[in-house]
C-alpha cells in the first residue's frame, strides 16, 4: 500500500471515528469547504458548513448514539484518478442502538472523492446510496 493510499484510509477512519463519537465539528473538518454531501434521500448539503451543522442536528436528535458498522478505511477500494484525486467506494452501514453490525435496512454504499489540498487529504463529494434489491 503506497502511502498516499494509507493516508486516505486514514481520513475514512477518523471519519468512522467522527461519527462514532457524535462530534460533528472533527467530521465537517474532514471535508473540503465547498464539498458536496449527498444523502441517501438524495438532498444535498454544500459546503463544509452545511455538513457540520447537519451532522450535528444528527448527532444530537435522531442518530445520537448511532455507530457505522464494518471498516470503511480498511474495506474500501481507492482508486487514484491523478496523484492528487482518490475515488473510494466502499460499503457499510450504521446501528441505530450503537451495536457492532448494521441494523436491517441499513446498508449502504458509498462513494467519495478525496482530494489533497494544503498538503492534506479532504473529501470534496460524498454519496450515500442505500442497498436493496430493485426487484423489491
Amino acid at each position: 500500500m503506497t502511502t498516499a493510499e494509507a493516508e486516505v484510509r486514514g481520513v475514512l477512519g477518523r471519519l468512522t471515528d467522527a461519527w462514532n463519537g457524535g462530534d460533528a465539528a472533527a467530521y465537517g473538518r474532514l471535508f473540503t469547504e465547498d464539498a458536496d454531501y449527498v444523502t441517501f434521500f438524495g438532498l444535498n448539503f454544500p459546503g463544509r458548513e452545511a455538513i457540520e451543522s447537519s451532522h450535528r442536528a444528527l448527532f444530537e436528535g435522531p442518530l445520537k448514539g448511532s455507530k457505522l458498522t464494518g471498516s470503511l478505511g480498511v474495506a474500501a477500494k481507492v482508486r487514484f484518478v491523478r496523484p492528487d484525486v482518490a475515488v473510494v467506494v466502499v460499503g457499510g452501514g450504521s446501528s441505530l442502538a450503537g451495536g457492532e453490525v448494521a441494523d436491517e435496512g441499513r446498508e449502504s454504499t458509498v462513494s467519495f472523492v478525496l482530494v489533497r489540498e494544503g498538503g492534506e487529504w479532504l473529501i470534496t463529494a460524498f454519496q450515500n446510496t442505500r442497498v436493496s434489491d430493485p426487484r423489491g
